[in-house]
């Protein structure tokens, strides 16, 4: 494997590598400034990967792969069911789903505004690019923390064709394909798809049917049309369904606030688990996952003349989900709590990209539309019973509805201007007035038939009892984003950078759970927020070293204004805007090919990020680890008969906590986790084989806890673990 091939790929999560890297090495360019470039010839730290690569680390999901870069990590706020990303201890554990993340996920240039709605198969995927700092000035939305772009295989007019069979763990197959080709001389289509299924990982004692099982479909059609030399549309479509038992969480005894007793019996719950096995419980009314996507974007391409270019960007998508969990996590009917999901998003991006020799410039427009209709609740006669009984059977409860309408309109400006042969500035700015409108109730409710099924959280399973709490509001809000950068090409094969880059992240609206108490009350104090900015100054290096390897390094400082900082006070969250808040850190990725069949790849990220309470005191912000170190070692053994490949590879985690508090309820210490596969091409490259195995050592780490200590709530904590060993054997062949 050659390293002269311009590409720089860091690892910072599992991987399960098979393919030949020799045959996916290969000049890689990013639209990280709307245009594309070499990866190592941009002033922003970023990693990308093609889609072959993706495929030889074994990555089948958007959480495994978003991960992959230092100082990244995935968040699963509550399972499986739903996830974000944190970029530099930039991230959002809210699992109510009117909040955006500060670090923005798009597919093919549309931004993904529903976390819910993020968590997709990753298949047929032409590369992904994660950009670390904020990116507020040409992708805009939200994006302060960085963002995550996928960008999937498009229509070409040769035919092509794959398909992929895999077996693993727990009854897992999985089938995934695609076929492309041009229909007329003008008209190419390229149709492709993927089906997960998979028993579930977690044992039910109570009643038998296991949890955390797969059941994922998706399918995406693609038609591109040239209607000239200079003119071409692109229509994507695309759906994907999950029907997943989910809501697992073990239960640890904590019978004094924020302290772990998983020894004493829980007085609350009459019930104690402390059996070790952190993969089985007992849960009388088991949780699932229904989530439903659908979406259509238009994409034309004008190349007006040799130095301008106009690109629309059209894009309708929708998210329906509904779950619900075992919140107790025993088998003693207590609380269920439930999220409900109905979001409508439209947007429009317009942008003229002009080129003279070696001045760029790119100027447009955009705008957003995002309608929501939620709710959240639970079903709880213990807490919230107490109203009169309907119909035999029946269990009081709380729904609390509320819908948020978005408008959102920006205009925005980048240029690039040759100061020298060596020296590039680049200049960028973004104006957004956001407008919302919000409203939300807290209701006590009797849920006619409680049993955790479909349906559940219709109009005609509830009765309503009592309106406890309403709250209507809106805002207006007008930011600004913003970059200065200096680019040195200090010689061919080295790029040194100085940035200032502002990100914006808009104002919003909380949505507890349970009936507010003084001093907390229905009001914009309590339930608004308003919007974060973020100055982050950034310097970097890239090189070559020789022949043999590629160094990147980058360093930063932030400074926010108004932080949106999120706690969890036990069921409930809430985001506060923090009076000060700062970070600073570091980033080194290094590649190396110390002969033509060994690769080694190490990643290291160090952030300190610190941010002040209202009540005065510091913490370091939640799922915000100091240390991210990664390694992956490669040995390739060509043949006759095909291409052999080994590897192994880790990752380590630093100290994390979930919430605030820092109680040990929500800590989670270092950990490493380490893989292992091997992998077989066949001498042609048609055929391709990998077995895998992750988590090696079957290493135990919490990913998300929630303390609901002390015998005044639950008195226990909610923990959920990151998927135990797992091994997997596929099989690809392309024609």
């Amino acid at each position: 494997m050659n390293l002269k091939a311009k590409l720089f790929l860091s690892l910072a999560c599992s991987t399960q590598a098979g393919l030949s890297f020799a045959a996916v090495l290969e000049e890689v360019t990013v639209v990280a400034q709307k245009r594309e470039q070499s990866v190592q010839d941009v002033g922003i730290a970023v990693t990308a990967m093609t889609g072959d690569q993706l495929e030889a680390l074994g990555f089948d999901n958007a959480q495994q792969v978003t991960a992959m870069a230092p100082g990244v990590q995935t968040v699963q706020p509550n399972g499986e069911a739903n996830y974000s990303v944190g970029i530099r201890g930039v991230t959002n554990s809210d699992f109510t789903t009117n909040v955006e993340s500060p670090v923005a996920i798009y597919v093919d240039e549309v931004y993904i505004s529903q976390m819910s709605g993020a968590g997709f198969s990753l298949f047929d995927v032409e590369r992904v690019e994660i950009l670390r700092g904020p990116q507020g000035t040409l992708f805009g939305r939200n994006a302060t923390g960085g963002l995550v772009h996928f960008l999937t295989v498009k229509p070409d007019f040769e035919f092509d064709a794959y398909s992929k069979f895999t077996l693993g763990r727990f009854e897992q197959t999985k089938l995934e394909g695609a076929i492309g080709g041009g229909i007329t001389d003008k008209l190419a289509a390229r149709f492709s798809f993927n089906a997960n299924q998979g028993d579930g990982y977690i044992e039910n004692r109570f009643t038998g049917d296991d949890l955390n099982n797969s059941d994922d479909q998706s399918a995406r059609l693609q038609l591109l049309y040239n209607y000239s030399d200079n003119l071409d549309f692109l229509l994507n479509l695309r759906v994907a369904e999950q029907d997943i038992d989910t809501g697992f969480f073990e239960n640890v005894s904590s019978i004094r606030t924020g302290e772990l007793t998983p020894n004493e019996l829980n007085p609350v719950l009459n019930y104690i688990d402390n059996d070790g096995d952190v993969y089985a419980g007992d849960y009388d009314d088991p949780g699932f996952n229904q989530l439903d996507t659908k979406g259509a974007t238009l994409t034309a391409n004008w190349q007006i003349n040799d130095s301008l270019k106009l690109v629309s960007i059209t894009d309708t998508s929708s998210v329906e989900r509904t779950y619900i969990e075992d919140s107790d996590a025993s088998p003693v009917s207590l609380f269920n709590f439930f999220l409900t999901t109905d979001a409508e998003q439209f947007s429009q991006e317009l942008r003229l990209e002009g080129e003279q020799e070696k001045f760029r410039w790119t100027a447009g427009a955009y705008f957003l539309e995002l309608d929501i209709n939620d709710s959240n609740g639970a079903i709880s006669d213990p807490f919230i019973g107490g109203g009169g009984t309907t119909v035999a059977g029946s269990e009081g409860g709380l729904f609390n509805p509320y819908s948020s309408e978005l408008s959102s309109q920006s205009i925005f400006g980048q240029l690039e201007i040759p100061l020298s042969d060596r020296f590039n500035l680049v200049a960028g700015l973004r104006v957004i007035e956001d407008e919302k409108d919000f409203s939300y109730s807290v209701n006590a409710v009797e849920f006619l038939n409680p049993e955790s099924q479909p349906g559940f959280a219709a109009n005609t399973n509830r009765v309503q009892q009592a309106v406890l709490g309403e709250y209507v509001s809106d805002r207006k809000d007008t930011e600004v984003s913003g970059r200065l950068q200096l680019d040195w090409f200090v010689n061919a094969t080295s790029l040194a950078y100085a940035s200032w880059n502002r990100g914006v992240k808009g104002g919003g609206y909380n949505a507890p759970i349970f009936p507010l108490s003084p001093p907390n009350d229905y009001d914009d104090e309590t339930l608004s927020y308003d919007p974060e900015q973020l100055d982050a100054y950034e310097i970097g290096f890239k090189t070559d070293i020789g022949t043999i390897g590629r160094l990147n390094l980058a360093a930063y400082y932030y400074d926010y204004k108004d932080y949106q900082i999120f706690n969890i006070i036990g069921l409930d969250t809430f985001t506060v805007n923090s009076p000060d808040a700062q970070a600073q850190g570091f980033e080194a990725e290094l590649q190396l090919s110390p002969g033509s069949r060994w690769d080694i790849l190490l990643g290291a990220a160090y952030n300190d990020a610190e941010a002040e309470l209202l009540d005065g005191t510091k913490q370091t912000p939640i799922q915000s680890p100091d240390l991210n170190v990664n390694g992956l070692i490669r040995y390739e053994l060509p043949t006759r008969f095909g291409s052999f490949a080994f590897q192994g590879d880790f990752v380590y985690r630093d100290d994390v906590i979930f919430a605030l508090t820092g109680d040990e309820t929500v800590q989670q210490d270092a950990y490493t986790i380490t893989n292992a596969s091997l992998s077989y091409e066949s001498p042609d490259s048609r055929w391709q084989v990998v077995a895998s195995v992750e988590n090696l050592t079957n290493r135990e780490y919490v990913v998300q806890a929630f303390d609901l200590s002390g015998v005044d709530v639950f008195g226990i904590t909610e923990q959920y673990f990151g998927r135990p060993r797992w091994w997997s054997l596929s099989a690809k062949y392309t024609w």
